[in-house]
């Protein structure tokens, strides 16, 4: 799989993510159903706490991932919805530097909701992967 990041303007790059992602040559794709801050059995936790659900949500997006042989590498997509943009800003760090780590700057999209589907829930993930 080759990857070359397109970004026309440069501001992107900052917050750890490029304007988009050129991918050829992958042989598989995988569509993540969005990720919530819930336990194994599905249950939510960390109500109230923008961070610890930040970190739990991106949990458990990498455990999709690992279920087919992927990591945070291979994101090309993720999509980020909030009940509260303002306190995910304040907290972006949390998926930026795990972003980092992984060396990957993924096109990213983040949406302010009204509301998610699991009630006290504040950040849900949507990613694609490729490999």
């Amino acid at each position: 799989m080759r990857r070359m990041a397109v970004n026309p303007v440069t501001w992107s790059l900052a917050m750890g993510f490029n304007q988009g992602e050129l991918v050829s040559g992958h042989t598989r794709t995988l569509y993540c159903s969005g990720q919530t801050a819930t336990s194994g059995d599905g249950h939510p936790v960390h109500a109230g706490d923008m961070a610890a659900q930040l970190a739990l949500s991106l949990d458990n997006v990498e455990a999709v991932l690992a279920g087919a042989d992927m990591s945070l590498a291979n994101l090309v997509r993720l999509d980020v919805y909030t009940t509260d943009v303002d306190l995910l800003l304040e907290h972006y760090g949390v998926l930026a530097s795990r972003l980092g780590a992984a060396e990957v700057a993924p096109a990213t999209t983040m949406l302010g909701v009204t509301r998610l589907a699991i009630p006290g829930q504040m950040v849900e993930l949507e990613a694609t992967a490729v490999e």
